[in-house]
């Protein structure tokens, strides 16, 4: 039965997300501003959209219900993910702002060819990031099915077609300027939604005293450092895996690091760090303590991934419910559309220009970029609608796969001068490739390993000794990056050589400064690698 006073309140909620597209689709002026919104996008809502577009579904239901099987060890993902968005911004954002203006990079594959100058670069990050973020998007439409179907009491076919309509229709309309400004508004229904239901399930428990003695009357062990039943007992390479896959892990998020290049000016990053760390402080741990209030309040709970809707439905009156279960909806929807717009940047900007057509209009690059995003969805219907394994299973198994793939040739490419092309394909294929066998073999339970922490080993190792033993990169290049990650702001002149989609900030920044030794070491980078200049 559909309940009206639940649907009513969510639907305005989706048509305001849907004015936000609209209103951003007549703000596109070229390439650029689809793909990066004009590089404007500010300190609150870069570390808002950061924030709301890693997080995902993951937060509303795969979090809770990992603490509700496993208890207090859940924790060791809330520890790691606390840092991650303040270690990303920190590690990378004002250097890497800088350093892709300089090369006239609009996308993180862009970005490290550009770096690392060799088509394979190019041909194996986009291949790599269009399948793992394919798999993201897949959970983030589970999660919606789930949502709406508790809300609506429709099928959770319909809740598929509903919220992932939802998710792509105003990603294909309004671009990356539309994700940015709605992952920051979902950002904040996020945090006030399940601030609401903790509280009030903190209150239902009696107390924070309480919940913890009546989770140890029911099993002492969901209060242990190692899981349920002590079931991770001295797996430290587990443990480290958990803290590391969402303290650093963010790095290598194409979804993430796109955020840096599209910042206002590499200082932004500084500020967004001080609101990363407040508005994590109001939502990274929530999650996880209503999965184990779930524990007491809902100990017949068939399905852990609907701790937080059940709760939320229980125990609140029904506006503030829909509230609730809007904030779950934004969680979902913060992800995928971003997750979609960055694996349409891909295909347009990093396989059709780069590849297929060099001098492809804007027009016909936003028609690439919206054609991946609409066969995405299709596809990911299709995936979701059969039920493959749990949000949970699906997010840890794509992010691990995209950080253990990006996260070493990004830092590398910004700090190691020494690293080279050879080392960073070894890199990227070795650490996502790790991750898949880990996952695929459930190595986990014999090697006591966590999947992303051995595809990061694998993929350091392979980076630096692959690297040692090949020869350096061009000076030209590592000598663009020493000194765009030197200055303030990008080095004079190189982008005023950048392709036409480079605009509006390459023609405001080509204004003002002049030509200099930078574009010729540029231009000498593209001819001696047949790398074409702007790509």
């Amino acid at each position: 039965m559909i309940q009206w006073t639940l649907v009513i309140p969510f639907v305005v909620y989706l048509l305001s997300l849907l004015g936000f597209g609209y209103i951003a689709s007549t703000r596109l002026n070229d390439l650029s501003d689809y793909l990066l919104g004009g590089r404007s996008i500010g300190s609150g809502v870069t570390a808002l959209t950061l924030q709301a577009t890693s997080m995902s579904g993951f937060m509303f239901m795969g979090g809770p219900a990992l603490a509700f099987k496993q208890g207090l060890w859940a924790l060791w993902y809330a520890a790691g993910d606390f840092g991650g968005g303040l270690v990303n911004l920190a590690v990378l954002g004002r250097n890497l702002r800088r350093i892709t203006e300089a090369f006239g990079s609009l996308t993180p594959i862009e970005w490290l060819e550009d770096r690392y100058p060799h088509p394979s670069i190019r041909i194996t990050g986009a291949t790599i990031s269009i399948v793992f973020l394919a798999v993201y998007v897949f959970a983030q439409f589970i999660a919606a099915g789930k949502a709406i179907e508790a809300i609506s009491g429709l099928p959770f076919i319909y809740g598929i077609l509903i919220g992932a309509g939802i998710i792509v229709l105003y990603t294909f309309v309004g671009g990356y300027l539309a994700v940015a400004w709605t992952d920051a508004f979902q950002a904040i229904v996020m945090a006030v939604g399940i601030n609401i239901i903790l509280i009030a399930s903190i209150l239902e428990v009696g107390g924070v005293t309480a919940l913890f003695n009546k989770i140890a009357a029911e099993d002492p062990t969901y209060l242990s450092i190692w899981g349920k039943g002590l079931s991770h007992l001295g797996e430290y390479g587990v443990i480290a895996g958990a803290v590391l896959i969402y303290s650093i892990g963010y790095m290598g998020l194409p979804h993430a690091v796109v955020r840096h290049l599209s910042m206002n000016d590499p200082n932004t990053a500084k500020r967004a760090s001080v609101w990363n760390i407040f508005y994590n402080t109001f939502f990274v741990y929530q999650p996880y303590l209503l999965g184990l209030v779930a524990i007491v309040l809902l100990p017949n709970l068939n399905d852990p991934e609907m701790a937080i809707p059940r709760l939320a439905m229980s125990l609140l009156p029904t506006a503030v419910a829909a509230i609730i279960l809007s904030a779950l909806m934004a969680a979902v929807m913060s992800t995928a559309d971003s997750i979609l717009i960055m694996a349409g940047s891909i295909l347009s900007r990093d396989i059709v220009q780069r590849f297929a057509a060099k001098d492809v209009s804007d027009d016909r690059m936003f028609l690439w970029s919206r054609l991946l995003v609409l066969i995405i969805g299709i596809v990911g219907v299709i995936v979701a609608a059969i039920q493959p394994p749990g949000v949970f299973d699906l997010v840890i198994f794509a992010f691990g796969g995209l950080g253990t793939a990006f996260l070493a040739p990004n830092v590398a490419g910004v700090y190691w001068d020494r690293a080279n092309w050879k080392g960073a394909l070894a890199g990227m294929l070795g650490g996502a490739g790790t991750n898949v066998i880990w996952t695929a073999g459930e190595l986990q339970a014999e090697t006591a390993l966590h999947p992303f922490f051995a595809g990061l080993i694998a993929s350091i190792l392979l980076l630096v000794v692959v690297t040692l033993f090949t020869a350096p990169p061009k000076e030209e290049v590592v000598s663009l990056v020493r000194r765009a990650r030197a200055s303030q702001s990008a080095p004079a002149g190189t982008v005023s050589q950048s392709a036409r989609s480079l605009a509006p900030e390459a023609r405001a920044i080509s204004d003002h400064l002049s030509v200099d030794d930078h574009t010729e070491a540029k231009k000498t980078v593209a001819t001696e690698t047949t790398v074409e200049e702007g790509l």
